[in-house]
């Protein structure tokens, strides 16, 4: 059984003033987006976190979260192997 996600809510907003609307770390210009790339090229949290250190270990899970519920939303085609 899965997990409850934490309330990605309480760590992400979008504004169409700041980053053009794109769902950004509360209180910060940090996209979402610029969290999962570094996970997805194999940053762990805490280097993440290092490196922006306005981030907090719970806005990591909190986009890891909102990802999570936008994959169920939204099928996206992929390309059998070898094609």
């Amino acid at each position: 059984m899965a997990k409850e996600h934490p309330n990605y809510l309480e760590h992400i907003t979008t504004d169409p003033m700041v980053c053009h609307g794109e769902p950004c770390i509360r209180g910060t210009r940090i996209p979402v987006s610029v969290v999962l790339d570094n996970l997805a090229v194999g940053m762990t949290p805490q280097e993440i976190t290092q490196s922006y250190p306005s981030l907090t270990p719970q806005d990591i899970q909190a986009s890891v979260a909102y990802a999570a519920d936008l994959a169920r939303e939204r099928i996206v085609l992929l390309a059998a192997p070898g094609q």
